[in-house]
């Protein structure tokens, strides 16, 4: 007898279609799986049979063939426990084969029978709604994740016994259901990072509103103690709130990842991501036999700080520079090649020196060829692709005690939100939301310049011996600035003022 569960695989952070065929014959007693299984799909034969044991069912002692089709892609993980299980239970005819019609299965078994959570279901259910299946049954803690699918009628269920009740009608379930624009606009900030604990460095604090405005990548030098990490960990609190479609976005790619939290289902903070410096090349951009997505994934449509920049690998650095470009990142294996979007933001922090205190005074004991080695660790075609640099001077006493109360997160983000919402009213039509994804030819349209600032850019650009990207990055920043000034057209003011963010590489980088 013949069975056919409709279930769900990976490719990257996407799900699509895979038919578990179930053949129960006469014949020596085997259970065989093929479709090209890995190592977890093979062992749900033991987990299967144990489950359905422990349920109070009967296993068949016959020949059991199980093919997970299209049978040329590799399938992993164990979230074909369930509909292996249903179709041997639909061949003994415990389940009518019409029950499973219609219906996608998706989950891993515990040998008593009840179903763990698997990773990945949110892009699952999103390929099966997209293959014509309305209905699904998932692990109970997978329940609320499937239900963020609209048009998707969402069935969780705790064990193997109930799956059976429900679909030979014992038992009645009702779906699923949430309240998506609540928990949309669930707030959950922290109360304690807020721009007003920062004393001084306000051109710091200009420097990332601009940052947060457009979109734009940031670079902070400075000595120790000025502030750094400490600007950084509060830019999350003045960018712009997430629009629901990249809320499903970063949700589906932490789901793919394992990193989704039940209570949180769906991410509605713009992801604040922060490796340490010994972080690899292949942990940073995504990898592994079936690669996974990275830390500049995990931080798609938000933040990736990397503190003391040059003490990553040289590799690592040089790696993000495509995905910087192109925001997204391809990792091509034997089994074929994958995408993940790596639209984030750059936050990066560094010493101006080996010891830190490079202009500070007396302080600083580095060599000339300490402090070349030391900046020459940062490439100047990773640092073309970085939009503002900012120095950030040492904070004296007098900025500590009697420096007044400076302007809260709240204040500054308010400015960023208006920036932001004319960009998006801008680019409504072009398929991007901020500044910073500006094309060569997006930019020629919104980014034009009077006589008087063409002249100024000229000249900048014969002095500074700019390049055409940080010619194209000067333009998309100075488009921001004029943006939280009300939208108008770019002026000097906006140009001058963007141009001394660009004059720190030639200071301590060249």
């Amino acid at each position: 007898m013949l069975a056919i569960v409709n279930s769900s695989a990976l490719m990257g952070i996407d799900g699509y279609h895979v038919n578990v065929e179930v053949d129960l014959s006469s014949g020596l007693p085997a259970f065989d799986i093929v479709g090209l299984p890995d190592s977890a799909v093979k062992e749900s034969r033991e987990r299967v049979r144990t489950a359905i044991r422990n349920s109070g069912f009967s296993f068949p002692v016959k020949r059991i063939t199980v093919n997970l089709a299209p049978a040329d892609t590799r399938k992993e993980g164990a979230s074909f426990d369930l509909p292996i299980a249903a179709g041997i239970l639909a061949c003994c005819e415990i389940l009518p084969v019409s029950a499973l019609e219609g219906i996608l299965f998706a989950g891993e078994l515990s040998l008593d029978g009840s179903l763990r959570p698997v990773n990945g279901i949110l892009p699952m259910v999103y390929g099966a709604l997209q293959e014509g299946i309305q209905k699904c049954i998932v692990p109970f803690e997978n329940a609320e994740e499937a239900a963020l699918v609209e048009g998707m009628e969402v069935y969780a269920i705790h064990s193997l016994r109930q799956m059976v009740s429900f679909l030979t009608g014992k038992e009645t379930l009702s779906p699923v259901s949430l309240d998506l624009q609540a928990l949309y606009e669930e707030s959950g900030g922290d109360p304690l990072l807020d721009f007003s604990h920062v004393k001084g460095q306000e051109n710091a604090k200009r420097a990332m509103e601009l940052a947060a405005a457009g979109g734009h990548n940031i670079l902070m030098i400075g000595p120790p103690g000025s502030g750094k990490t400490m600007l950084a960990k509060r830019f999350p609190t003045i960018l712009p709130d997430l629009s629901f479609a990249e809320s499903i976005e970063i949700t589906k790619i932490y789901s793919v990842a394992g990193l989704l939290k039940n209570k949180n289902v769906l991410i509605h903070h713009r992801p604040f991501r922060s490796p340490h410096h010994t972080i690899s090349a292949s942990a940073l951009t995504g990898g592994g036999r079936v690669p996974k997505p990275g830390e500049i994934s995990l931080a798609h449509n938000g933040v990736l700080f990397l503190d003391e920049l040059p003490e990553f690998q040289r590799t690592a650095l040089e790696v993000m520079r495509q995905p910087m470009e192109d925001r997204k990142v391809t990792i091509a294996r034997v089994n074929g090649t994958l995408t993940f979007p790596s639209d984030f933001m750059l936050v990066a922090a560094m010493n101006p020196c080996p010891c830190g205190y490079l202009g500070t005074g007396d302080k600083c004991r580095c060599t000339t060829a300490e402090i070349a080695k030391y900046q020459g660790k940062i490439s100047g075609p990773l640092l073309d692709r970085i939009d503002l640099m900012v120095e950030m001077p040492a904070v004296g006493y007098e900025d500590l005690e009697n420096a007044p109360q400076g302007e809260t997160s709240a204040q500054i983000r308010e400015r960023v939100v208006r920036a932001h919402k004319i960009q998006l009213e801008r680019y409504k039509d072009e398929g991007i939301f901020f500044n910073a994804q500006l094309n060569a030819a997006q930019i020629d349209s919104y980014c034009q310049l009077g006589e008087m600032e063409r002249e100024l850019l000229k000249k900048a650009f014969d002095t500074m011996d700019l390049s055409a990207r940080a010619y194209h990055k000067i333009l998309k920043v100075a488009r921001t600035a004029a943006d939280l000034d009300g939208g108008g057209p770019i002026t000097v003011r906006h140009l001058a003022e963007v141009l001394q963010y660009r004059a720190l590489d030639r200071k301590y980088l060249m």
